[in-house]
Parts: structure tokens; sequence; C-alpha cells
């Protein structure tokens, strides 16, 4: 049986998606994030040495990381699924652009701009604050910003090629972009100038198969 290793608010929402659409029966072990820090508890120690989410076991099987689990998920029990396409292809080739693209380089600037909205926020002492603000406001004005800016645009003329990220039909690329897309429209760089971002977004929530990883997760402030 595999089990997922849910932590609340996290990337492993979206392996209960997949699963979901693949019809695969598993369950859900929870782990929830410290109120103040907002860090995975300790007891992820146990499962994998970095003790983050998401990670799957499949009997005396681990797999970290969504990218790994994705594939894991998809070589193990979905080859003959119409969720990754066939190898080789043009389809296919965009596939694994989308599925790599979604950490390697959507998700460090929305890390960072939260960081230093953070920074921005956190109490310290009244000398300090104007100093560590402005270093915050820098950052994000020369670097952070702009390179959300310039991605969300690059994605958004992407999707003019197809209603999914790799063409015509909803892939595990669209799943594992989930999590980028749903935390740049709560960081605010989804808008007017994204209306096809906007509509991806609503068609993926839209699917049965996301609503019921929804039911089963639990609470997940991204949807």
């Amino acid at each position: 049986m595999i089990t997922v290793h849910h932590l609340n608010n996290s990337r492993s929402q979206r392996i209960l998606w997949l699963l979901e659409e693949l019809g695969l029966p598993y369950e859900i072990k929870r782990y929830q994030r410290d109120a103040q820090t907002m860090l995975a508890p300790p007891e992820l120690l146990q499962v994998h040495p970095l003790g983050k989410s998401p990670v799957i076991t499949d009997g005396d099987v681990t797999v970290a990381e969504s990218g790994a689990i994705v594939e894991y998920l998809l070589d193990t029990y979905g080859e003959a699924s119409a969720l990754r396409p066939g190898r080789g292809t043009a389809p296919y080739r965009r596939y694994v652009y989308w599925l790599h693209f979604a950490e390697g380089s959507a998700m460090p600037p929305l890390v960072m701009k939260l960081v230093f909205q953070k920074i921005k926020a956190t109490p310290m002492p009244f000398f300090v604050k104007p100093i560590a603000r402005g270093i915050a406001d820098k950052v994000l004005a020369a670097f952070v910003d702009p390179t959300l800016a310039r991605q969300m645009a690059f994605m958004e003329a992407e999707l003019a090629n197809g209603p999914w990220f790799a063409g015509a039909d909803f892939g595990a690329a669209d799943i594992q972009m989930s999590f980028p897309v749903e935390a740049a429209n709560a960081r605010g760089a989804l808008g007017a100038n994204t209306p096809r971002l906007r509509d991806w977004l609503a068609r993926a929530h839209a699917r049965p198969a996301y609503q019921r990883a929804l039911e089963r997760g639990g609470k997940y402030d991204y949807a």
C-alpha cells in the first residue's frame, strides 16, 4: 500500500491529486506544521533524513521530492495512463520540461519572496528594522519581483500553445506545476495580464480528482 506522508499546506497535496487521477489506493499519514515557525515537525525525520514533505513509502521503497515521486508512480503504476505523453514525442519533451521547471525555476523566486516578506514583518529592535526592511525591499524590487514577472509572462505565453502545459491534454506536468502557480496566485503574481494562467488554474481546480484530493488531504490554503 502506498503511504503519503502528508504535510498540511505543502507540495504533498499534488501527490494526493496524482494518486486520485491514477485511481490508486493509498493511505495518508498526516503531519502538521509548527504554528510559529511553519516548519515540518521532527517526526518526518524518521521517514526521510531531510524531514520534508512530500515523501511516499511503498512497501520497502521510500521516495522523496515531488518530481521523483511523480516519475516513480507513473513508472510503477501509470505507464499506460494518459498523464504522460509517449516518449520521444514533442508533447513528451514539453512534459519533461515543465516537470522540472516547476521546482527548478518557478519555485526559487517564490520562496525568496516569501522569505523577504517575512523579514519585513518579523519583530525586531527599532534601530534594526529600517535597515532590514530596506535590504528586503531592495532585493524584492531589484531581483525577486522582476524575476517573477518574467516567469509569469513566460508561462502565460507558453499556454498559448495549448490548454495544458504539455499541450492539448492534461497530464502530470500540470499536477507538478499546480503548486508554483497556486503559490504565485497567493502572492499576488497572477492578475489581469495572466488570463491564461488564471483560466488554467480554474480548470485544474475543477477536476474531480483535484476535489477528491482536497477531501482526503484536508484544509489547503492554496486551493
